[in-house]
Formats: structure tokens, C-alpha cells, sequence
């Protein structure tokens, strides 16, 4: 059960980050994570004031507030054009629309979840996310850090010529995946983001000289993969074989 004691809606980024250094305080984003937590919050720190639920479009990049719901993901149609389709595929299974109201980015991204399809599919668009005190860091640093008391203010992403696409594998449509797949094709090749390996999301990159089919099987040999509730190591092994596969394929169509 989750139990607070105070709430306070920020009134500013310093107030939250002020706030957030006493151990037993916690952000809350949709709280869809951590309300099935058996914890003792002390403050429960509100950032819903401070206008962070936008995502802005320029000609060079998109930036995503931290509060912005996983809803307003799906619905983009700036996201949407730029990833090919790749970024409303990538949130579309996630339960269903009323949790996709809740869930937030920054959340999502913070909590660095091994099956988390967000996290997956910011990787390939090379982000970077924004700390209030520790700066913009590329995303691919910030998922390997060990969690800290800084404040997630929004994710940067950096529009580039590059194709994308998402793959999938469930055992039912809204279910928590059992392996995940974005790739990018652009001038430096394919790259694939992997996770519900059932550890959190890592990069594979192939050259652009590679078949669909030997891409497929150099990340089935250098993968690393482990067993769960959904599916063994070896399952896991074969799906990413697959789903590079389909994803090469679907981005030479493009």
C-alpha cells in the first residue's frame, strides 16, 4: 500500500528539486507504477503546475515536457510523420487509452523499466533528456545511470534523415511485452534498440552492407537475453532474430 503524508504542487523546478532531496519524498507523474508500491512517502511532489505536459516542434527537434501523458505521444502527428508510424506503434499496446491519459514521459523514462516500450523507442531517436541540474545527457547515458534526486524536465529529440519502425511480440494485445524492438536505418546503417530482453533496452548496430537476414542472426549471436514469467532466454533469442528481421525488411520498404 501507498501511503503519503504531505502533497505539494511545485511551484517551480527548484522547489521540486529542494523538496526531492529528503530520501522519503517521491515525484509523481500518473503514479501508475507507484501506487502499487508498498512505501511511506513523506511529500508527494506535484510537477503538473510548472508546464510540462507539451511537446514542442521545431525544424530541428521535438521537445517533450516531462509530464506530457504517453497519450499525447500516440496522438502527435509531428512524432508520428517523423518516425514513419514507429512512435504511436510504440505506445499504442501500452493497456489501454485511460492509462496512456495517466502515464507520463518522464516517468516512463525515469523508471527505466527493461520492458519499458518507451524507452525502447526514445534510444534509436538518439534523445537526450534535460535535468534540472545535471544538464541535457544522451539518453543512452542516463538509462545505464543509477537512479538520483534530479528532475527530469523534458526529452530533446533531434530530427534527423533517418527511417524508423517498431516490433513487438505480446501473449495478448495490451499485456507487458515480451520483447521489443525500434531500429533506425539512416547514412551510418541500422541500429536496434532491444528490450524486455527482460532487462532494460541496449543498441545493436549493424552496417547498411548487411542482409536482412545476417543483421538478424549477428544480434542473435551477441544478445543477451534471460528468463521470466513471459518466455525463456532462449525464446527471447529467437524473437530478436525475428523481429530484426521484419524490422530491416519494413525499413527498406520505407
Amino acid at each position: 500500500m501507498l501511503t503519503i503524508r504531505e502533497y505539494k504542487k511545485a511551484e517551480s523546478l527548484e522547489e521540486a528539486y529542494t523538496l526531492n532531496q529528503k530520501k522519503s519524498n517521491r515525484v509523481i507523474g500518473g503514479m501508475i507504477w507507484l501506487k502499487m508500491e508498498t512505501l511511506n512517502v513523506g511529500t508527494a511532489i506535484d510537477l503538473s503546475g510548472l508546464g510540462l505536459d507539451t511537446i514542442e516542434e521545431t525544424e530541428t527537434e521535438f521537445r517533450i515536457g516531462a509530464m506530457a501523458s504517453l497519450r499525447a505521444l500516440e496522438l502527435h502527428e509531428g512524432l508520428a510523420a517523423y518516425t514513419n508510424g514507429a512512435m504511436r506503434e510504440s505506445v499504442r499496446h501500452i493497456v489501454g487509452v485511460q492509462l496512456r491519459n495517466l502515464a507520463t514521459v518522464g516517468g516512463s523514462l525515469y523508471s527505466r523499466f527493461g520492458f519499458s516500450d518507451v524507452l525502447t523507442m526514445f534510444l534509436v531517436l538518439d534523445a537526450q533528456v534535460e535535468l534540472y541540474k545535471g544538464g541535457i545527457v544522451p539518453l543512452s547515458e542516463y538509462a545505464e545511470r543509477p537512479k538520483d534526486r534530479d528532475i527530469l524536465v523534458r526529452i530533446i529529440v533531434p530530427k534527423k534523415n533517418a527511417k524508423f519502425n517498431y516490433q513487438s511480440v505480446r501473449i495478448s494485445q495490451t499485456d507487458i511485452p515480451v520483447l521489443t524492438c525500434a531500429s533506425v536505418k539512416d547514412e551510418n546503417g541500422y541500429r536496434f534498440a532491444i528490450g524486455a530482453r527482460p532487462a532494460r533496452a541496449q543498441i545493436y548496430a549493424q552496417p547498411v552492407d548487411k542482409t536482412a537476414e545476417q543483421m538478424a542472426e549477428a544480434v542473435r549471436a551477441e544478445i543477451k537475453t534471460g528468463s521470466s514469467l513471459r518466455g525463456s532466454a532462449e525464446y527471447r533469442r529467437h524473437l530478436a532474430g525475428v523481429l530484426v528481421r521484419r524490422a530491416a525488411h519494413a525499413l527498406d520498404a520505407e
